[in-house]
């Protein structure tokens, strides 16, 4: 009868010192019975986890003060604060030409932030290795925190990615380069890899645009289409890792394929070039089409050029026609659209907003995302934080701390 007793106690423990790690973190000094009332366990459960969080080194418990906290028959309460620095996280984004690195405490605030120029073929899977050590360890420096304090890492690519954590494609630059592997065994960290537009929906939620809404889809909308969705405020997958992905755009009337708002920016902008040579657009980009950015783009717009506008308007209709099919499938409360193009993109939200309703029953709010092209990597924080505080009861930051005093 008792089979199975232990490991469901056990996990059960997980779960209750997840949340009060939750509640913990950035409430400062708190009381035995404030995080009974925050969390909803007994005092029994929440001073012996508390006793255990403080052994690991998550919490340190502070000395009692007469006529601080709250007491009970006359004896002052236990007081615990969470220490933001027990240790650290990693959070990486590896783009089509840069990788982008974060360090963060364990309260998500970013103590550092470095972005590097990365070349995604033509490259060795050692030299781009090296290229993450580099990154990582200027990251790690500028942060003033040791790699010995690292304990999860997450990477975000431009691929599907199993639950298992690996990556779903044929892509020969994956298939050469494991990159969870090698940063494991060079580093030993523990390493978590997802898709980028999953993390960008994670940070989204977290200190974006969607903060509060549990039904959401985040397009990363640069050079390609991809999206993260959250239902219920849950980050779905699918059986194989590829919800979200958006492939079926290629048999969308009207959308074709999965190239971005940065993409095809650019692109209508050249062509409108060739029809109105007194556009703006020939002055911004030098009288040279190849010279010609989406932001260029998105300028002339913006300053009034009739044949920028119309190569927007062409953009809003195609974005539209995406959008209302992911919104029919998966019926979210707010899109947000994000990435490097973020910015420039809130010219198109009303032109898009009026079309929605040709496209779909169910048209969500939209919103452009003010967290740039940091995006992913700051998802990539929340992602290792999550899995930090799932396994609090198996790490411990004050083991952390004695290796790296005693190297």
């Amino acid at each position: 009868m008792l089979t199975g007793t232990a490991p469901s106690t056990q996990l059960v423990r997980r779960v209750n010192a997840s949340a009060m790690l939750k509640a913990m973190r950035g409430a400062g000094i708190v009381t035995g019975t404030e995080l009974m009332a925050a969390t909803g366990l007994s005092r029994a459960t929440v001073i012996s986890i508390c006793d255990e969080l403080v052994h690991l080194g998550w919490l340190q418990e502070l000395e009692n003060q007469r006529g601080a906290g709250d007491y009970v028959k006359g004896r002052p309460a236990r007081r615990f604060v969470f220490d933001d620095g027990a240790a650290s996280v990693l959070g990486i984004d590896i783009g089509a030409n840069k990788i982008t690195t974060i360090v963060a405490d364990m309260a998500g605030k970013p103590l550092s932030r470095v972005t590097m120029p990365f070349r995604t073929y033509n490259v060795s899977a050692g030299e781009r290795a090296d290229v993450l050590d580099r990154i990582a360890a200027d990251a790690l420096d500028r942060a003033g925190v040791p790699a010995a304090s690292v304990l999860a890492v997450s990477v975000g690519v431009a691929a599907p990615v199993g639950r298992n954590g690996e990556v779903l494609t044929v892509q020969e630059f994956w298939k050469s380069f494991d990159v969870s592997r090698i940063v494991s065994e060079r580093h030993g960290w523990r390493v978590l890899l997802e898709n980028d537009a999953n993390l960008a929906a994670l940070a989204e939620r977290w200190q974006g645009a969607a903060q509060g809404v549990d039904n959401l889809v985040v397009m990363l909308a640069g050079d390609r289409l991809g999206s993260g969705v959250l239902e219920s405020g849950r980050l779905l997958h699918g059986q194989l890792g590829g919800f979200g992905e958006l492939g079926y755009l290629n048999n969308v009337d009207g959308v074709g394929d999965t190239y971005g708002i940065a993409h095809y920016a650019a692109l209508w902008g050249r062509e409108i070039m060739e029809s109105h040579p007194d556009s703006k657009l020939r002055v911004l980009c030098g009288g040279d089409p190849a010279a010609l950015t989406a932001e260029m783009v998105f300028k002339a717009a913006a300053d009034g050029d009739t044949a920028a506008g119309e190569a927007l308007n062409r953009l809003a209709h195609r974005m539209a026609r995406a959008i209302g099919s992911i919104s029919t499938l998966v019926n979210p409360e707010l899109v947000v659209i994000a990435g490097a193009v973020a910015a420039s993109a809130e010219l198109l939200i009303p032109a898009i907003t009026r079309q929605l309703l040709d496209f779909t029953f169910t048209p969500p709010r939209l919103a452009t995302s003010a967290l740039g092209d940091g995006v992913v990597s700051l998802g990539a924080i929340r992602h290792a934080l999550d899995y930090v505080e799932e396994h609090a009861l198996d790490l411990s930051p004050a083991t952390l701390r004695k290796g790296a005093g005693a190297s």
